[in-house]
């Protein structure tokens, strides 16, 4: 497997923030398309160096074929080795789900190199390890579901709690538009950059690299059922229940134009917290 060159800004690093009960002013990460572009085009691939382990975790026949089949769309190889998966580490994931499409790459890596896999579905009753004990933690898809039930920063507490020194808080998270309000992007699945930024540095973290390893322009990130009108959950009529939903289906052209998107653009951040 020939690695990806990976479009990462290294050592863009935002000032360590002490945990209190105001939270500090979000970081301005509005960007024009020129800004972004620049920005894009003045990012240099990090250094990498090949991991035979994890290229065979992900190419394993032991993986469901659905989950390869989205390999393209989520990068599985450049991004754990953007966020600095390697040998012998104890990581942690919040929530894998149970199709647990990271946990049959990580799982089987951590098993192959001398590390520990521990998934963790409710971090406010455990996170599975010491505190101070965790290398990694992997946290995808999955922050625009804490929103409306105020657990967003109690998690990232957590998360900061159970973290060496040094260690690492990996995100990837569908990304809306900056400027708007996560009281009503979070429903959707979207959440903005800047929203997931800040509530990593109120608990202690910082910002150490963003990448748009996953970034996907074609997504404008305003769907009739939220980001699951996209692959793979692919939503085509409102759900019960759910009053953000268009009242009416889709129709046959608009499944396909949505089936064309791909998956939804996503931030990919990696941060650290202090030694």
């Amino acid at each position: 497997m020939r690695l990806t060159a990976l479009t990462a800004t290294a050592a863009l690093l935002f000032p360590v923030v002490a945990l209190a009960q105001s939270l500090p002013a979000m970081p301005a990460l509005d960007e024009s398309p020129a800004q972004r572009s620049a920005r894009r085009a003045a990012m240099e691939p990090p250094v990498l160096q090949e991991d035979a382990a994890l290229q065979a975790a992900v190419a394993s026949t032991t993986r469901p074929e659905a989950d390869r089949a989205r390999d393209g769309a989520r990068h599985p190889f450049e991004t754990l080795t953007f966020w600095g998966l390697r040998p012998n580490l104890t990581v942690v994931e919040i929530e894998p789900g149970r199709a647990g499409w990271w946990r049959n790459i990580l799982e089987p890596y951590a098993a192959a190199t001398g590390g520990r896999y521990v998934g963790v579905n409710r971090p406010l009753e455990g996170m599975g390890v010491e505190d101070g004990s965790a290398d990694l933690i992997v946290v995808a898809r999955a922050l625009h579901n804490w929103h409306g039930s105020g657990r967003t920063g109690p998690y990232m507490e957590a998360f900061f709690r159970a973290l060496k020194p040094g260690g690492i808080l990996a995100i990837e998270q569908h990304r809306g538009a900056e400027g708007l309000n996560a009281d009503e992007t979070a429903p959707t699945g979207y959440v903005s950059e800047s929203y997931v930024i800040h509530a990593a540095q109120a608990a202690g973290f910082v910002l150490e690299a963003r990448s748009e390893l996953n970034a996907n322009p074609a997504d404008d990130h305003d769907h009739p059922y939220g980001v699951w009108t996209l692959p793979p959950t692919r939503v085509s009529a409102p759900r019960q229940g759910n009053a953000n939903d268009r009242p009416t289906p889709l129709t046959p052209e608009e499944r396909a134009a949505f089936d064309a998107v791909g998956e939804s653009d996503r931030m990919t951040l990696r941060f650290r917290k202090p030694e």
